[in-house]
């Protein structure tokens, strides 16, 4: 028997090139400063209108009225401020409807989407079908404005509540529903399921440890949705609330708006020494103080909702 021999020439072996191993990190310094360079600018551009209205808001009438907006007051002046506080017991009111209303609406709204959208995520779920096609008709759909305030009012009675600032947002939004679905469906293993039921876990107790936990970047992102859908909603206590008590601030600083307006168009059609003291009045700057004003809070909520995005993404995996 003859054998074949398995020896390869030594010249037929190349040498191998080595290659030099590059860490993700290293980086062209040129082109790491160039990257944040446009990071920088990019961050600057969504600041300046911010900057402009917080600029504006601090200025004078006389002087907005001849030179136009600038990124810095020209002449400083709290007139805007002062004209706001001018009521500050209603104002301060207006805040404590408006934080009670967001934070008590955004928990069970984020909480009663999280549990109609997980029981659509388990292939077991008999009438998945039904309910995903009812929150898909929902999509296309609505009652009308007339049978949404009469079942408010009339069937419910929310009418003069706190509640009704609250129930009317929490109709679940079909969108929301269907990406937290989603996000079951590719993000929560049936395996860890499986694996808690065997070990006796009960569907609540898998739910609120396990799936929830598990689910923190799309639970940020709907509670974010909710905190800003309530705390700028302002079209509830127009429709619903006649008590100045119960009012939220978004809808204070509108009604504060219309009511400038009204005056100014009052003015421009008479004459003599009004309209002069009205000319004098603050009309563009308190504008821009009501948006500071109104968003002033709400600005907390997105590093709040942002430490949970970074923490959420680190969360969990399915070990084998």
């Amino acid at each position: 028997m003859t054998s074949i021999s398995t020896d390869v020439p030594q010249a037929a072996v190349l040498p191998l090139k080595k290659r030099k191993y590059r860490h993700p990190n290293d980086v062209n310094p040129a082109a790491h400063f160039a990257i944040n360079l446009l990071f920088v600018g990019y961050s600057l551009l969504c600041l300046l209108p911010i900057l402009l209205v917080l600029a504006v808001s601090f200025s004078d009438e006389r002087v907005i009225a001849l030179h136009g907006y600038s990124l810095l007051p020209e002449k400083f002046s709290l007139d805007a401020y002062a004209y706001l506080w001018s009521d500050r017991e209603q104002i301060l009111r207006s805040y404590g409807v408006s934080i009670v209303t967001t934070l008590a609406g955004s928990a069970v709204g984020l909480l009663m989407t999280a549990m109609f959208a997980y029981p659509l995520a388990r292939g077991d779920f008999s009438f998945r079908t039904f309910f995903s096609f009812f929150i898909f008709i929902t999509m296309i759909f609505n009652g009308g404005l007339v049978p949404w305030y009469l079942i408010y009012t009339n069937v419910i009675d929310l009418k003069d509540t706190m509640l009704a600032l609250i129930v009317p947002g929490l109709l679940l939004n079909g969108f929301s529903v269907i990406m937290v679905r989603t996000f079951f469906q590719t993000t929560i293993h049936p395996s860890l399921i499986e694996s808690a039921n065997i070990d006796g876990a009960g569907e609540m107790r898998i739910f609120f440890r396990i799936v929830l936990p598990l689910s923190l970047p799309v639970m940020a992102t709907i509670g974010l949705f909710y905190t800003l859908g309530y705390w700028n909603n302002w079209f509830n206590s127009m429709v619903f609330i006649n008590d100045d008590k119960l009012i939220n601030l978004q809808y204070l600083m509108y009604k504060a708006m219309v009511n400038l307006q009204v005056l100014f168009a009052n003015a421009q059609s008479g004459s003599g020494s009004g309209v002069t003291d009205l000319a004098n009045q603050p009309n563009e700057t308190v504008r821009m103080a009501m948006c500071i004003v109104g968003m002033g809070p709400i600005v907390l909520a997105y590093p709040f909702f942002q430490k949970y995005f970074v923490k959420g993404l680190t969360i969990g995996a399915i070990k084998g």
